[in-house]
């Protein structure tokens, strides 16, 4: 009997070929701060803009895509849906009939080896499949903000539009929604709340949010939607410079723990998340390819910044990864001049993982931001110090290594040693602690200069 029952367990714990499923549905924390697995695990968000995955990738591409990220620590992609109403995948099949987004287009079965019955939906299939075999999220964005200023998209349309998503993928364990796409929640509103509403009517269990178009935030129209769950902002690709015009200048410039802050001290709580901020290897701005380009210690800022002031969570990108480019492909944008498989393995893409690991390695439920750790913390801009802390711990993240210091009467427990750690590698260093009371300085390793970050790890 005992036999049976273990090859019983097997038969219902396996999926296709032999691949564990474990995947369960997200969740709300009970403190509404952070994401849980459904048996209360966390989850920390670590997501990738794979946004043309649908469209520009084979089945093959898909697999070697979803493995690499797998292998380097993600667990949530973002992609497109519909990028254009005329959206068509590497296989030529069309995604609507004649460009209407209330008419999927749909052919009988759904075999690969018959090319006429494996359609535009079956291609996402495999891929949300392929996706959940490897522990991996769909963030799935309906329809792109600037397929959906089209005239042909109304609010009606729309809705069917989304029931007939929801009604597809809600079975899958491994579903998000990301209502909206790079657009201000203004423009086209109701097509917003069609597809928002309509959604959570017939998929009530996947969680949902909006994301904005750059420097905006899905709190800045839909915090109080009862279809949305978490809140998630768009920090962009703009530089302190680029920020010229008054509308802009108050959108927090680079600061993106500056969204955090804001989002978080909002009612009634929700998660927040940096869902875009600057791709590595994309030109400052996007559009002049003449500028420079974001590097992988400035997505490293973004990341500790945001996570740190509060977030649940961070999604990093890469140019040629979020367009799935390939040389010589005449859709090349933003100044684009790798083969995405190529920088699949960017040093941004690589270090990522180690973010996820030290939020992972303590307390987690409990972690808030500890601004109040810092003494003097009059720096602004990058030489800016962000802490959070929870019951037995306390971290302080600097970019620039220059010497800070920290208010040890704050931390809420008794100090008793400290290390750096890495975000470039995960190593660390011990801290030979010459006061654990009072105000200590402490003097990050290496000589003071931007991308010379360190996380000090301060322990009860």
């Amino acid at each position: 009997m005992k036999r049976l029952f273990v090859l019983l367990f097997l038969v219902i714990y396996l999926c296709n070929d032999g691949v564990a499923q474990a995947m369960q549905p997200l969740k709300i924390s009970q403190n509404q701060r952070f994401f849980q697995t459904a048996d209360g695990k966390p989850f920390f968000w670590l997501g990738d803009t794979g946004w043309l995955l649908f469209i520009k990738c084979s089945r093959e591409e898909v697999l070697q895509y979803l493995d690499t990220r797998q292998q380097q620590g993600f667990n949530v992609v973002q992609a497109m849906v519909l990028h254009t109403l005329g959206a068509k995948n590497v296989y030529g099949a069309k995604a609507l009939k004649e460009g209407d987004i209330s008419q999927p287009l749909r052919t009988p079965g759904a075999s690969f080896e018959d090319k006429a019955a494996y359609d535009f939906w079956d291609h996402v299939d495999f891929v949300v499949r392929e996706a959940e075999k490897r522990g991996i999220y769909m963030a799935l964005v309906p329809v792109w903000g600037s397929a959906a200023k089209d005239k042909a998209v109304t609010a009606p349309k729309a809705a069917v539009f989304a029931k007939f998503l929801a009604e597809r993928y809600k079975g899958n364990t491994n579903i998000i929604w990301l209502n909206g796409g790079d657009i201000e929640g203004n423009a086209k509103a109701d097509v917003w709340e069609a597809i928002g509403t309509t959604i959570k009517k017939y998929d009530a269990h996947h969680l949902m949010t909006y994301h904005p178009r750059g420097r905006y935030s899905s709190t800045d129209w839909f915090h109080t939607r009862k279809w949305l769950d978490f809140n998630m902002f768009q920090s962009g690709h703009r530089s302190y410079a680029q920020d010229t015009s008054m509308k802009e200048k108050h959108r927090h410039g680079e600061d993106n723990w500056k969204f955090v802050v804001t989002d978080y001290n909002m009612k009634p709580a929700k998660p927040v998340l940096d869902g875009e901020p600057s791709y590595e290897n994309i030109p400052y701005g996007l559009h002049d390819s003449l500028q420079p380009r974001w590097t992988a210690a400035e997505v490293r800022r973004y990341g500790y910044w945001s996570v740190f002031a509060g977030g649940a969570g961070f999604t990093y990108g890469e140019n040629a990864i979020m367009q799935f480019n390939k040389m010589g492909d005449t859709d090349a944008n933003f100044g684009v001049f790798n083969n995405w498989k190529e920088t699949i393995n960017a040093p941004g893409a690589l270090q990522m993982k180690y973010l996820k690991d030290l939020m992972l390695s303590y307390s987690y439920f409990d972690r808030k931001p500890a601004q109040e750790i810092i003494a003097d913390n009059t720096q602004k801009r990058y030489n800016y110090i962000i802490a959070t802390k929870g019951p037995a711990y306390a971290m302080a993240y600097i970019y620039t290594g220059r010497t800070f210091k920290i208010n040890t009467a704050k931390l809420g427990f008794k100090l008793a040693s400290a290390q750096w750690y890495s975000p470039v590698d995960g190593s660390t260093q011990s801290v030979s602690l010459k006061a654990k009371t009072g105000i200590v300085s402490f003097d990050p390793p290496g000589q003071p200069k931007n991308g010379n970050d360190w996380v000090l790890v301060l322990k009860k």
